[in-house]
């Protein structure tokens, strides 16, 4: 296990601009040109940002402009050395640096450090069409994790990125086995823990990470309480901010609408900092079985995760909304995002920069 890894998110529209170019191809060169261990490019089905912008595949004139976010994992010196360059290309948007650990080769039981003990959020990255006893890969994942009795696992298929230092980009006319995907789940960390050989001897080329994480909810019900908000800054002289993400099938309602469009559309009109909601295309949470896309559905009833990252003093704000939303389903988690920056129309927080000793 690489204990000194880093998680660089990237929130933006998919009109954004750089240099002439799509921002979306201007990053993804960038983590190509530092040979990334993984990035993988997420395009969102809802949502707004900085600019409190609705971007939504709901209606046609709002569709041109989808949210996307770009995740790459590496170490922290790989990391670090993409920073100029991505915050050189960046205008607009939401960056935030997140620690992990990472898992690569033969995996065995490991022993989780203390902060994972009481939950802990495991993300598998392997290819979107990488088989397992014949079966997509990441099927095999996600019933791997239910039985070992994991709250929830979300399948994000990516549009771009890198695999083990390799540009995957989806094309018409390839069968774009390669192109990378997220399986994102949350459980206790002894189960995680427990469930790590067996993912090794399912996945051809492991890539895994773990974060530490809080179940604020599951199924409707209380599991534990929001974070008292946190001094401003670390003892890195980071600044704090914190993620909320909600696990929930698309399926899922809230007074006649979808759970996660009703929670964008509260959350904006309580002027949080921004949300994106991601449609994955197989998953789980709480109780109910695996359930996603399959070509003879009427109705869809996929997985969707919806993210929530803001000021920790806000957060408690905006948390009764969330609270409110799921009272009947969904996962809610919550995480401290130790460095941001965040820039629009007159705002200019954080910024993205890495203390030594971090």
């Amino acid at each position: 296990m690489n204990e000194d890894c880093l998680k660089l998110t990237i929130y933006f529209g998919e009109r954004d601009r750089a240099n002439g170019r799509f921002l979306a191809d201007a990053l993804l060169d960038v983590y190509e040109r530092h040979g990334l261990q993984m990035s993988v490019l997420l395009r969102g089905t809802e949502g707004f940002g900085i600019r409190h912008r609705l971007q939504t595949q709901r209606l046609l004139s709002l569709s041109e402009d989808l949210p996307l976010v770009a995740v790459a994992v590496d170490t922290r010196e790989r990391i670090k050395a993409t920073l100029a360059e991505v915050t050189a290309v960046t205008g607009h948007g939401l960056i935030t640096l997140e620690r992990a650990r990472m898992l690569t080769d033969a995996i065995q039981r490991v022993t989780l450090p203390d902060d994972l003990h009481e939950a802990t959020k495991l993300t598998v990255y392997c290819g979107r069409h990488e088989r397992t006893a014949g079966r997509p890969t990441y099927l095999a994942v996600v019933d791997l994790l239910r039985s070992h009795g994991i709250a929830g696992a979300t399948v994000l298929l990516g549009v771009d990125g890198t695999a083990h230092g390799v540009r995957q980009r989806a094309r018409f006319f390839r069968g774009n086995a390669e192109v990378p995907l997220m399986v994102i789940s949350v459980g206790d960390g002894e189960r995680i823990a427990a469930a790590l050989p067996e993912l090794d001897r399912i996945l051809s080329q492991p890539l895994l990470t773990l974060e530490r994480v809080r179940v604020l909810k599951r199924d409707g019900e209380r599991r534990s309480e929001l974070e008292a908000p946190p001094p401003a800054v670390d003892q890195a002289g980071l600044d704090r901010w914190q993620k909320l993400m909600v696990y929930a099938s698309e399926r899922a309602l809230h007074e006649g609408r979808p759970l996660h469009v009703a929670l964008v559309q509260r959350l904006r009109r309580e002027n949080a900092a921004g949300a994106t909601a991601l449609r994955g295309i197989w998953g789980y949470h709480g109780a109910r079985p695996p359930h996603g896309e399959r070509f003879w559905s009427i109705r869809r009833q996929v997985p969707i995760l919806t993210v929530l990252v803001d000021k920790p003093q806000n957060v408690g704000r905006l948390f009764p909304s969330v609270d409110e939303v799921t009272a009947g389903t969904g996962l809610v988690t919550s995480e401290i995002v130790p460095a941001l920056q965040a820039s629009g129309p007159g705002l200019l927080e954080g910024g993205l920069r890495l203390a030594d000793t971090v």
